[in-house]
């Protein structure tokens, strides 16, 4: 019995994973592809778009809520791809985009379970780098003062999105380095040996932008990887095995802000910029209204890095507004929404 190849997409929030599932899509050249999107936060922001990006044609994707593919990966993966299963007929792959805060090793161990080796096995699993972006930079950073760590024991030498940056790398069979046109040559070697220093060896590492890369080097790469789980060492499981809890989200909360409508975009790019001066906020992303204008418009927001751009227009049967998720650590929303009130009201 042929089984359906899956490639997991994983990388930490704002890397372009969605980006890149789009193009994947787009690029599919009649390949029948079904997307499970797993997302951090209430409001569906990557499902939205991935299925703007399907156009015209019915998009096979399924969409958890739960964040974290991890402890809790049967409650909602298991039944999802018990349904994929039933109409295997009509898939020929199965892409799976994790939220930013998941560890990609529980998915593929998950494939093992008896209800689904027999159908499914993991091609891949592609882990997305950002070049600029706040995983890659503390683990280049670190690697600078690790001298000063080792010395001081009061000094954490592992925070909790390094753990979960070193769990999706030592996981993957391909890394790819996105944002690249952000850095020089001297900056992407810095990171393609951090990367090498860190992942499995002979793990082949691309350089790409805007999520722009062939299909071919995507798909079809047969890694089998639930058949080599031990050599995909995981910092999560080495806790759970000592008796320790994982915590690489505990203190991570959402917001989710709503407005009728945005007079001036720029005013609310300048509001959210001083958001992330001012607290630790990961990710902000959403859809905005923007009145007078019959297009919806996608905020995408990284850092205090800040893009928008119209996507389509808005649809007769969908309430136009401003809806934001706001991704970071120990966010007030009593102290926050207020700001953005006094902002743009």
């Amino acid at each position: 019995m042929k089984k359906i190849p899956i490639t997991i997409i994983t990388g930490f929030l704002g890397v372009g994973k969605t980006t890149l599932v789009h193009n994947m899509l787009k690029n599919a050249n009649d390949k029948r592809i079904a997307v499970l999107v797993n997302e951090f936060g209430e409001v569906g922001v990557d499902g939205e778009l991935i299925k703007s990006g399907c156009g015209d044609e019915e998009c096979n994707m399924i969409e958890l809520a739960n964040g974290c593919i991890c402890c809790t990966v049967q409650e909602e993966f298991l039944p999802s791809m018990l349904e994929l299963i039933e109409r295997k007929d009509d898939i020929d792959h199965i892409v799976i985009e994790t939220s930013g805060l998941a560890m990609p090793k529980p998915l593929v161990r998950a494939v093992s379970w008896p209800d689904l080796k027999p159908h499914i096995t993991i091609d891949a699993v592609i882990t997305v780098v950002d070049a600029v972006g706040l995983a890659t930079g503390e683990i280049c950073d670190r690697e600078k003062v690790q001298k000063q760590r080792l010395a001081d024991d009061s000094l954490d030498h592992e925070t909790s999105i390094e753990e979960l940056f070193l769990d999706q790398l030592t996981c993957a069979d391909l890394v790819l380095i996105s944002k690249t046109d952000l850095i020089d040559d001297e900056e992407l070697q810095e990171i393609e040996g951090v990367i090498k220093e860190k992942a499995r060896t002979n793990t082949k590492i691309i350089p790409v932008t805007n999520g722009e890369i062939d299909n071919g080097l995507l798909l079809g790469i047969e890694a089998s990887a639930e058949d080599d789980l031990d050599n995909r060492h995981s910092i999560h499981e080495h806790h759970h095995e000592h008796g320790h809890d994982h915590d690489h989200d505990d203190d991570i909360n959402t917001l989710i802000i709503e407005y009728p409508e945005t007079q001036d975009i720029k005013q609310l790019v300048k509001t959210l910029n001083q958001w992330v001066k001012d607290n630790e906020i990961y990710r902000i992303k959403g859809f905005v209204n923007i009145p007078d204008k019959p297009m919806r418009m996608v905020l995408q927001g990284v850092g205090s890095r800040f893009d928008y751009y119209f996507d389509r227009n808005w649809k007769h049967d969908e309430e136009r507004k401003t809806r934001l998720v706001v991704i970071g650590r120990c966010l007030d929303a009593q102290a926050l929404e207020p700001q953005v009130e006094s902002s743009l009201l």
